[in-house]
C-alpha cells in the first residue's frame, strides 16, 4: 500500500523502530530457513480471516512490517494532532502502523469529501458524514469502496457491531464501511424533579400520569410563587424529524417509526390509527394549554429556556438534556444564592407505557456518520483486512483512553480512579483533541470502559437509560432503504404531512381535513413513494 502523504515523515523514532523490526525480519528468516507463512496477518498480528478472539498489542508485530495508513478526518479545533506528536506516535507503535492525517476543518468538510471523491485520489480510510448523500450513495454503487459486512465476523471488536445500527449505516442491505458508534437509546422524557416532589406527584409510569403530570404543573403553582405562570411542556418548531417530541410519543399509542409493516408491506406511519390517536393527545394538550402555543414557530435553540426559568417543566428529547438544564439550573439559583449543589432538579425517563404495557422508545440511528476503506487506495483484500484490524484495534479500551484523553501524567492524571484532564488546552488540542474521530466505538462497553471522567448521580442514571432504552427501541424497517422518489420530493412530501398536524393540533383542521391532507400527500408524489419503498425493500428479502 502507498500513501502520497507519507513521503515526508521519517522521524528518528520511526527509524529506530523500522531497523528494529528488519533485524528481526533478518532473524526469523534465517531460524525458519527463509520458510513462508500463508497465514494472513492483521495490524496488531493477529489473524483477521480466522476471527481470532485475542486482539494484542504486540503480538506477531515483529515479524511484519508496519502498515503505512493516510486517514482523512473532521477537525473542530484550529489546532490539531501533527503525525508525529506523542499521542499519535503511541497509537502506532500500539496498532503497529505509520499513520499520516489529512485533518479538514468540520465546517467545510462536504465540500471537501465531494473534492476528494471526485478526484479519485483518495486516502486509505476517509469518514463519511452523511451516508446517504447521494455522492457517497452512488459512489459506493459504483464499486468506489469496500463492502465490509462479510468481514466483521472475523474481528473481536467489529463482530460485536449492532444489527439495529447496521441496518441504519447500510445502504441497500449493505455496509460500506465502519459505523462510529453513538447511543441508540438517547431519546426519552426530562422533567422537573423538585416540581414533581413539591407537588407529592410519583414519577409517571403511563400516558394518563404523564398527562396528569403535565396538568399539575399548569394547575397546581410548582414554582410556589403563587401565580398562574407555569405550563406542563414545551414543544418547539415541527421539523419532522425526532427533535420535534411528538416523533417518541407517537410510539407510546403504538404507531410504527416512520413505516410500518402491514401483511409484508411497508406502510407510511401516518395511515395508522395509532398515528391519528397520538395527534389526538397532542391536540388536547395544546387546547388544555398544557404546552406552549407557540410551539410551530419556537425555535429549538432556546427549548430549554422555560423549564430554565421555572415556566414549563417537561422536554421530550435526548435524555442527556436533562444534566444541561440541571446545570444551568444551579447556576442561576447560584446567582440568587439559593443553589443546593448536591441537590438534582431534573430527572429523567425513558418514555411511558402505552395501552398495551409496554414501553416503545424513539431510537436515534446510532451512529455519527462511518469510515469507508476506498478501494482505489486499499487496492486487495489482504490490505482490506490489515485496515479492518486497525479499526478493530482502537476499539480497545486502552486505545480508546489514549485517543480519548492521551497519554497518563502528561495530558491527564488519574485522582481516585478518575481522569482529571490537563489543563493547557494547547497542550490537548495540539496532541489529543480529534484523535477520537477514527474511533468506531463498537463495541460500547469498551467505550464505556475508557471514559473515566467522574460523573454526577444523573448524569451516571442518564447513561444507564441510554443502555436500557436500547431493549425498547421501535426500529423503522425501511431505514436502509435509498428511495430515488424521496430524494426528488422528500421536502415537498414531509411539509404536507407536517403541516396537517401542526393544523389538526391547533385546531384549524378536524379529523377528516387531516385524512384529505393524507390524500394529497398519495396523490403529490407518496404513491410512487411507497411503490419504490416496497420495491426496495423487497429486494432486501425481509
Amino acid at each position: 500500500m502507498k500513501n502520497q502523504g507519507l513521503a515526508g515523515k521519517k522521524s528518528v523514532k520511526f527509524k529506530k523502530r523500522l531497523f528494529t523490526v528488519l533485524s528481526t525480519i533478518m532473524i526469523v528468516s534465517v531460524m525458519s530457513g527463509c520458510g513462508s507463512n500463508n497465514e494472513t496477518k492483521n495490524a496488531a498480528g493477529t489473524a483477521g480471516s480466522e476471527g481470532n478472539a485475542k486482539s494484542e498489542a504486540t503480538a506477531g508485530t515483529e515479524t511484519e512490517k508496519p502498515l503505512d495508513l493516510t486517514l482523512m478526518l473532521p477537525i473542530f479545533k484550529t489546532n490539531y494532532p501533527k503525525d508525529d506528536s506523542p499521542v499519535a506516535a503511541k497509537l502506532e507503535e500500539l496498532t503497529n502502523t505509520n499513520i499520516h492525517f489529512e485533518w479538514v476543518p468540520n465546517a467545510s468538510y462536504t465540500d471537501k469529501f465531494n473534492i476528494t471523491l471526485a478526484s479519485g485520489k483518495l486516502p486509505d480510510i476517509i469518514y463519511v458524514g452523511d451516508v446517504k448523500a447521494s455522492s457517497f450513495v452512488n459512489a459506493a454503487r459504483s464499486g468506489a469502496f469496500w463492502e465490509v459486512g462479510p468481514y466483521l465476523k472475523d474481528y473481536p471488536n467489529l463482530s460485536q457491531a449492532n444489527p439495529v445500527i447496521l441496518n441504519n449505516s447500510a445502504i441497500d442491505g449493505k455496509n460500506y464501511g465502519i459505523y462510529r458508534g453513538r447511543a441508540l437509546g438517547r431519546n426519552g422524557v426530562v422533567f422537573r424533579k423538585d416540581w414533581l416532589e413539591k407537588l407529592g406527584l410519583e414519577t409517571p409510569q403511563t400516558v394518563d400520569e404523564f398527562y396528569n403530570m403535565l396538568k399539575a404543573f399548569k394547575e397546581q403553582d410548582p414554582d410556589g410563587n403563587g401565580k398562574d405562570d407555569t405550563y406542563g411542556m414545551v414543544m418547539v418548531k415541527w421539523t419532522g424529524g425526532w427533535a420535534s417530541g411528538f416523533d417518541a410519543m407517537k410510539l407510546w399509542f403504538g404507531s410504527p417509526n416512520k413505516w410500518g409493516i402491514q401483511d409484508g408491506k411497508l406502510v407510511p406511519e401516518h395511515e395508522y390509527p395509532e398515528y391519528v390517536e397520538a395527534l389526538k393527545f397532542m391536540k388536547k394538550l395544546y387546547d388544555e394549554q398544557l404546552v406552549n402555543s407557540d410551539f410551530a414557530v419556537m425555535d429549538s435553540s432556546k427549548w430549554s429556556d422555560p423549564v430554565v426559568n421555572n415556566q414549563a417543566g417537561v422536554i421530550v428529547d435526548v435524555v442527556d438534556t436533562a444534566a444541561r438544564i440541571d446545570d444551568k439550573i444551579h447556576a442561576a439559583l447560584q446567582k440568587e444564592g439559593k443553589d443546593e449543589p448536591d441537590r438534582h432538579y431534573m430527572d429523567v425517563i425513558g418514555g411511558v407505557k402505552g395501552e398495551d404495557g409496554q414501553l416503545h422508545t424513539l431510537p436515534t440511528s446510532g451512529f455519527a456518520g462511518m469510515l469507508a476503506i476506498p478501494k482505489s487506495s486499499v487496492k486487495t483484500e489482504d490490505e482490506l483486512k490489515r485496515v479492518l484490524a486497525f479499526l478493530d484495534k482502537v476499539n480497545d479500551a486502552e486505545l480508546q483512553t489514549l485517543t480519548g484523553y492521551g497519554i497518563e501524567g502528561v495530558h491527564y492524571n488519574l485522582v481516585d480512579g478518575f481522569v482529571e484532564r490537563s489543563t493547557d488546552t494547547v497542550l490537548l488540542e495540539s496532541e489529543v483533541e480529534g484523535l477520537n474521530q477514527m474511533v468506531p466505538y463498537i463495541p460500547d462497553e469498551n467505550a464505556k470502559a475508557a471514559k473515566q471522567i467522574k460523573q454526577t448521580e444523573l448524569r451516571n442514571k442518564q447513561t444507564e437509560l441510554q443502555k436500557t432504552n436500547e431493549a425498547t427501541i421501535v426500529v423503522n424497517p425501511a431505514e436502509a432503504l435509498i428511495s430515488t422518489v424521496y430524494t426528488q420530493k422528500g421536502s415537498q412530501l414531509d411539509n404536507v404531512i407536517n403541516d396537517a398536524r401542526i393544523k389538526f393540533i391547533v385546531g384549524q383542521i378536524d379529523e377528516a381535513g387531516l385524512k384529505s391532507a393524507f390524500d394529497v400527500w398519495r396523490k403529490t408524489g407518496g404513491d410512487e413513494l411507497v411503490k419504490e419503498m416496497n420495491e426496495l425493500y423487497a429486494k432486501l428479502g425481509k
